[in-house]
């Protein structure tokens, strides 16, 4: 600091008549928040301006100093305080001058500075009171203050530990899950019956395998783009199953209040959400009233048909146990009738096979299925004795056809062996994919990708983004690409991503 950056204080208080446009003066001004007391800054009146008798406004140009410049047309909210800048020389202070102090913010917004005032803010954040300063703890993540004897339990002393943290936002260490452990259940689900059951059983095993995406849902699709796998078992008992052609009931109409996922029909079905998305998969325009027909059947959108165990109460084509992938189908017609189990309007779906492969509960696909050992896959944990349980209905014919199918993997061909692979393998491979094909820069599975001169994939959405900002770099391993970089797409790998991933890209 410089001798001359020295001078007297200011102590002269300039009246609204004492005032004239182009004066230096000193002002209260709050650069974060002008409506608010601020520092004492040098300023320059550019504006005064008699709005009644007892308002006035102020503008002035605030000198910030140093290299920090000035602020223009700031308004000056404490017209009633403006300070003539004394001339270096000028008299002292003294005593007989009393007290001069400037007006301040309180320190506390919400009880205004009051020592009398309790104030859970500004003092113990317990029991509010502003005495013992020096036994007040001041939260490390919070900073709110506390008494030592206003916590739970209280404390004898100050700690020593050089940071503290209120009850409120100490982390219980307990509830911290350490590198190899399992995650701890939560309080609710504690109580619930299944924290105590012994069952291993997987109910993700069709979602896993990427044949069927919801646990739940017997439909699976968009209801602007289509269906893409439904389930058929067996939920309505006017439906038809032929095999190769079978009805299906949509979805809808019935009450699943609170935690249900299933109830009994309550009302009429609509063509909305998945029933329209199965629709759409019908090679005709769509129609909401009387439904539709298509006239070139096998024109239709494809859709998966995974035909469930528990279909088997009135389809002899449904499998015996577990869920079973039957091919690809395609939407004949559709149309709205009154169900004669419940007698409530619902939405009927026709749906023919038309795939390469053989039916697998046809002799054909029998033997494909035991030319590439296919077997029922169990959980871990199943009971051992289902495998060789016969259920209700079964036929002596398909006895004698299960045990035709090889015992054990030695029996298969050597190519059968490269190609069978489990559920959880294949699981794994989709992940270890999805892996090695995210973007950098969205941390999602590439879209429309561009593979780079460094042979990184990359969005080219994220790229297009990347250069607009003039980053001309690989997000990947910055290098260098260069301004006039040709953004070609990867045409081959989009196609092979949407093979493995189906539909991921209409989301995007």
């Amino acid at each position: 600091m410089n001798v001359k950056d020295l001078r007297p204080r200011a102590r002269t208080t300039l009246k609204w008549n004492e005032l004239n446009v182009g004066d230096v003066v000193m002002v209260n001004y709050n650069v974060e928040n002008p409506g608010k007391r601020g520092f004492w800054y040098d300023a320059e009146i550019t504006t005064l301006k008699t709005i009644s008798r007892t308002k006035k406004e102020v503008h002035v140009k605030v000198f910030l100093g140093g290299s920090e410049g000035t602020l223009n047309d700031c308004r000056v909210v404490f017209v009633d305080e403006i300070f003539k800048i004394e001339k270096p020389g000028a008299r002292p202070l003294s005593f007989a001058d009393g007290k001069f102090l400037r007006k301040n913010d309180p320190e506390c917004d919400l009880c205004g500075g009051d020592p009398d005032t309790k104030c859970h803010m500004c003092s113990c954040h317990k029991c509010g009171e502003k005495r013992d300063p020096n036994m007040q703890l001041l939260c490390d993540e919070c900073n709110m203050a506390y008494h030592i004897y206003c916590l739970s339990p209280p404390l004898d002393k100050i700690p020593e530990e050089e940071y503290w943290y209120c009850p409120s936002c100490k982390t219980d260490s307990s509830e911290v899950v350490k590198a190899g452990e399992k995650l701890k259940m939560s309080k609710k689900k504690a109580k619930m019956p299944s924290a105590s059951t012994e069952s291993r059983r997987d109910w993700g095993r069709v979602s896993e395998a990427g044949v069927h995406r919801p646990h739940v849902g017997g439909i699976h699709g968009r209801s602007n783009d289509g269906a893409y796998s439904l389930v058929l078992a067996g939920g309505f008992a006017d439906e038809v199953d032929r095999g190769d052609e079978f009805t299906y009931t949509g979805s809808g109409g019935k009450n699943l209040a609170g935690n249900k996922r299933i109830g009994a029909p309550s009302a009429d079905q609509t063509l909305t959400n998945m029933n329209r998305a199965l629709a759409l998969n019908c090679d005709a325009p769509l129609d909401d009233k009387i439904g539709a027909e298509s006239r070139n059947w096998r024109a239709g959108k494809p859709v998966r048909v995974i035909r469930s165990f528990k279909g088997r109460k009135i389809s002899k084509y449904a499998p015996e146990e577990g869920n079973r992938y039957d091919g690809i189908y395609k939407v004949v017609k559709y149309w709205p009738e009154i169900s004669s189990s419940h007698g409530f309007l619902v939405w009927r779906y026709l749906l023919r096979r038309d795939d390469v492969e053989p039916a697998p509960w046809t002799s054909e696909g029998i033997e494909r299925s035991r030319r590439l050992c296919l077997r029922l896959q169990y959980p871990a944990g199943y009971p051992s004795d289902k495998e060789g349980k016969k259920t209700k209905g079964q036929s002596k014919k398909q006895t004698k056809e299960a045990t035709k199918r090889p015992a054990s993997d030695d029996e298969c061909p050597s190519a059968s062996k490269v190609l069978k692979t489990s559920e959880s393998t294949e699981a794994n491979f989709l992940k270890k994919l999805e892996q090695s094909f995210m973007c950098v820069c969205c941390q999602e599975l590439v879209y429309q990708p561009v593979t780079t001169e460094c042979l990184h994939n990359v969005c080219k959405d994220c790229l297009q983004r990347s250069f607009k900002a003039q980053v001309f770099s690989c997000p990947a391993c910055r290098h260098d690409l260069g301004p006039n970089y040709v953004m070609i797409l990867n045409e081959t790998l989009q196609m092979l991503l949407d093979l493995f991933f189906p539909g991921y890209s209409k989301g995007r």
